[in-house]
């Protein structure tokens, strides 16, 4: 063996990047980024991180870590599109959008996203099985995960095509130029490929994976942190990838665990266990807050919580009992007395970033027990027994908003029973008689096809679990996608409204939704107006001393 002395090493870091011999770094610089913790009452709900599988809230929530979209939200501001793997886009026609891609940008296994990889994430073999895209209705939330297939899940193909109903595919310009050409006329193709589902994938990553399951559960893509570790029901373990386009990521390692009790949470970032808890609710906002180490970031975000009905149940078959679940919940007093006024009673299920899409007029049913008892008289109800499926605070102050309901309902003599369930399997469960639900509608992009085709039109979620249908409805919904007058749309879209919140109601808009995340004082963070948390350099800072 031949000897190296000091200057023999110093010469050899100094030519080679600080590497010795033996191929190990002499001097090699120590990682000061620190390793964050992030308590959440659940990572995923179905034991995947395919964002065409796991279409959830909490989901949505850590997606951007590991994921990224071509069109991105400004998650710092009020969710206006910005360029994401795309640094431009145009519109050719009205069936065609145009983007430019970010050059320069890694997968975490080290290839350079090209269109190529764009093209196969929107393709039959990621998104909408051998039939490809635009058609066909599929049933979701079957409670099954592929296993040693490379078959996609029907639930994966239902997403894609309720998502895209009407793609017809994307053109590859040249290596850095994607164009998504669409079947019919689309005013919201823009929004489509921002939203959630529409994140790029490596082509080689999915390939190379031996079954649908092994992909889903360690995705690759471009975002700031990638998976390290991923346990079911446990936790998520990412770390940072250091060759993200946006920068190097000021963390070394980002742990979401598994706490469903907020109580147990928010004990965990007081004793120093956690350095961020998710979903505090609260009544407990001002107890986190008098400990001078801690603070709460958030508010309201583009999500309405609601309850749904399921018009198949004996005694909510007629119209008039379902509308008089709506006109028996005095909202205001929910959100005044379990929100302390933190949240607010909105215009049905709307938000205002629609533009002129939006009906400032509009209302939820007012808050009119004598009308509730009447409709009940009318419909001839004799007090049959109809099952509320909820679960143990999946969302902020659920059971306690249940339990409050059933009082209010129960006042204008409608006899609902509280069913406790684990998981949304069992709440979708046809096995035994469904009546009423507690669920959440989002909007992802700034038009109704986003929120209430998405989740209640002919593809959307509640016609697709066999809950609810309405032929004008569907009719509309059709009319909607495919429109590009305005006004009309604008006109179409309060009908809409005036079917599903009054005359056959599929659903009733009970509040707001508000997130509060409780974090250690010393960190910069702010929460975005949206499920999503941002954790790129942008948004996150030690500040020391």
């Amino acid at each position: 063996m031949i000897g190296l002395t000091r200057r023999d090493l110093l010469k050899a870091g100094a030519a080679g990047g600080a590497v010795a011999a033996f191929g190990r770094p002499a001097f090699a610089q120590a990682d000061n980024r620190p390793s964050i913790t992030v308590a959440v009452q659940q990572v995923v709900n179905s034991n995947t991180l395919e964002p065409l599988r796991e279409q959830s809230n909490v989901g949505y929530r850590i997606m951007p870590c590991f994921l990224e979209a071509l069109i991105e939200q400004d998650l710092q501001r009020n969710l206006e599109d910005i360029p994401g793997l795309a640094t431009e886009w145009k519109r050719i026609d009205e069936r065609t959008v145009e983007l430019v891609l970010r050059r320069g940008v890694k997968f975490h296994n080290g290839d350079e996203m090209t269109a190529e990889d764009v093209a196969f994430s929107f393709g039959p073999e990621r998104m909408f099985g051998p039939a490809g895209g635009g058609g066909g209705d599929q049933k979701l939330f079957t409670g099954v995960v592929a296993g040693d297939t490379k078959d996609l899940p029907p639930e994966v193909i239902a997403v894609a095509r309720r998502f895209w109903p009407s793609l017809d595919r994307v053109e590859i310009v040249d290596k850095y130029t994607v164009r998504f050409v669409n079947k019919r006329p689309d005013v919201t193709l823009e929004g489509r490929i921002g939203r959630l589902a529409s994140q790029i994938i490596s082509r080689r990553a999915f390939t190379e994976a031996k079954n649908w399951l092994e992909w889903a559960r360690k995705p690759v893509g471009t975002g700031p942190y990638r998976i390290a570790e991923f346990r079911p029901d446990v936790s998520l373990t990412l770390v940072a990838f250091d060759d993200y386009w946006g920068g190097r990521p000021p963390i070394k390692q980002l742990r979401f665990v598994v706490v469903p009790e907020a109580a147990s949470r928010i004990n965990g970032l007081l004793s120093g266990q956690y350095d961020f808890a998710c979903d505090i609710p609260p009544d407990q906002v001002d107890e986190v807050t008098k400990n001078p180490r801690f603070e709460v970031s958030g508010g309201l975000v583009t999500n309405h919580r609601l309850t749904c009905f399921d018009k198949n149940h004996p005694e909510l078959r007629d119209p008039r009992v379902r509308r008089a679940f709506t006109h028996a919940i005095d909202r205001q007093l929910i959100v005044d007395s379990l929100w302390g006024g933190r949240t607010r009673v909105p215009k049905g299920l709307q938000w205002e970033f629609y533009g002129q899409m939006f009906h400032e007029d509009w209302a939820v049913p007012a808050y009119d027990p004598a009308e509730a008892k009447r409709l009940l008289r009318e419909a001839g109800y004799k007090g049959g027994a109809i099952p509320y499926r909820l679960l143990n605070n999946y969302y902020p102050n659920q059971t306690a908003t249940g339990q409050i309901l059933t009082e209010m309902w129960r006042a204008v003599g409608l006899n609902v029973e509280i069913q406790m369930k684990e998981n949304f399997s069992q709440v979708f469960d046809r096995g035994s008689p469904r009546g009423v639900r507690d669920w959440s509608n989002s909007a992802l992009y700034n038009d109704p096809l986003a929120s209430l085709v998405n989740q209640h039109g002919p593809k959307g979620q509640q016609q697709q679990i066999g809950e609810w249908t309405n032929a004008e409805m569907n009719t509309l919904s059709v009319e909607l996608e495919t429109s590009t007058d305005r006004a009309k749309r604008r006109a179409m879209f309060r009908r809409m409204l005036e079917i599903c919140e009054r005359e056959d109601p599929a659903y009733t808009v009970l509040h707001q939704t508000a997130i509060f995340t409780a974090k250690r004082k010393d960190i910069a963070w702010k929460a975005a107006p949206s499920f999503a948390m941002d954790f790129r350099a942008h948004n996150f800072k030690m500040n020391r001393g």
